[in-house]
């Protein structure tokens, strides 16, 4: 089987993966019922599964699938806690896109 990647993504390039899964670090900013809104370098809405127990004001990673409206289809969740350095994230976020031939994008 070959492998897919997921790559590390922020707000700024989810037009680029829609219909791809993909991985955000971001904080939580609000829960509503079975959404949650992250902030990874500009709000991104979240449709959270059964399993994710994520707290507001915390961190987050995301594994999901990119939807047409933008939104996230949760497939993983993982709630980080508070002493997560966002800047860090963000960067390797970018650095990752720069240095596309060192991670396995397609």
């Amino acid at each position: 089987m070959e492998a897919v990647a997921t790559p590390r993504i922020t707000c700024a390039y989810l037009n680029s993966y829609v219909g791809r899964n993909v991985i955000i670090v971001g904080k939580v900013i609000q829960l509503r019922g079975e959404e949650a809104i992250i902030d990874a370098d500009g709000n991104i809405t979240a449709h959270l599964n059964r399993d994710a127990h994520l707290l507001a004001g915390n961190g987050a990673q995301i594994i999901g699938k990119v939807n047409p409206d933008l939104s996230i289809k949760v497939l993983s969740s993982l709630d980080l806690g508070t002493g997560v350095d966002y800047n860090l994230a963000n960067t390797v976020v970018e650095i990752s896109h720069q240095h596309r031939d060192i991670f396995a994008y397609d």
